[in-house]
């Protein structure tokens, strides 16, 4: 039986993307080793780069005491899923697609140990659908981390409906070491979070949508009077447009109307204005 007190000594993580690159950070500060997988040859470098300056932006920043080569040496990004064999614990941070997650867990667990931790860091989609073709869906749960995963203190642990007791007490450990803050909730489609950030960002783009305020104003209304870190809208550039219009799809067809997409954000993932990452959104990024 392994030990489930402490963070595995090696990690593995699906994607190395904004996300999937915050998270290996994440690890890496806590002492594992991190394994990073990505699909193409051409993304390998760049997951290596935006990882490295992470960690090394930390440890300027004096957030860790550590020393840049010794964490670095601990990372690796490659493209084969075999090389997760040894891992204690693989987190899968892919695109917010059922299918793409779908495929990066069924071929993580086929080269798992039976007793590594399965996770996904889904941020909407139920968790008893992606488990429904795993083998081993007892060590199956979610770890949704949020981003900027680095500068953020809050992982959502969501406990699948199959998911042993054993691993439900030590997820939030984990967290914790970590140097985060859990909460555990149960599998629903958009879980807590995601839920209810999406349902209040979905009002604000109605409202932008109706003329009842500027973004600027509305994102002011909440930091200023509800003591919010960061409006709905700005939250909604970092986050993504299209990622944003994904989840409340998903939404909307699980739980009903109340999360369909207003027409604005759907005309401004077609025009390509998907906040931060393109440059513009309700906000000029460039």
């Amino acid at each position: 039986m392994s030990d489930l007190t402490k963070i595995p000594d090696h990690v593995g993580v699906i994607g190395g993307g904004r996300m999937g690159g915050g998270i290996a950070h994440a690890f890496l500060m806590a002492g594992s080793q991190v394994t990073v997988i990505e699909r193409e040859p051409i993304a390998l470098q760049a997951a290596v780069e935006r990882i490295e300056r992470s960690v090394a932006k930390s440890i300027e920043l004096g957030a860790v005491d550590a020393n840049l080569d010794e964490v670095t040496q601990r990372l690796q990004v490659v493209l084969d899923y075999d090389q997760l064999r040894d891992c204690g614990l693989v987190v899968e941070a892919v695109f917010e697609d059922f299918d793409v997650k779908i495929e990066a867990l069924t071929e993580a667990e086929a080269v798992l140990g039976d007793q590594a931790v399965l996770a996904s860091n889904t941020s909407s989609i139920a968790l008893a659908d992606l488990a429904e073709p795993l083998k081993r869906p007892e060590r199956f749960l979610g770890l949704h981390f949020f981003n900027p995963v680095p500068a953020s203190k809050l992982i959502e642990v969501v406990v699948a409906p199959k998911t042993r007791q054993d691993v439900v007490e030590a997820a939030p450990r984990w967290v914790e070491q970590l140097a985060k803050t859990p909460v555990v909730v149960k599998d629903s489609p958009g879980f807590a979070s995601s839920r209810l950030g999406v349902a209040i960002a979905l009002e604000a783009i109605r409202m932008v949508e109706e003329g009842v305020a500027s973004a600027q104003d509305i994102d002011a209304a909440m930091e200023l009077g509800y003591r919010h870190p960061q409006g709905p809208l700005k939250t909604t550039d970092i986050v993504g447009l299209d990622v944003r219009l994904g989840i409340a799809e998903y939404l909307s067809e699980h739980l009903g109307e109340r999360f369909a997409p207003p027409l604005l954000l759907r005309e401004m993932v077609e025009r390509g204005e998907l906040g931060r990452k393109s440059g513009k959104g309700f906000y000029d990024w460039t």
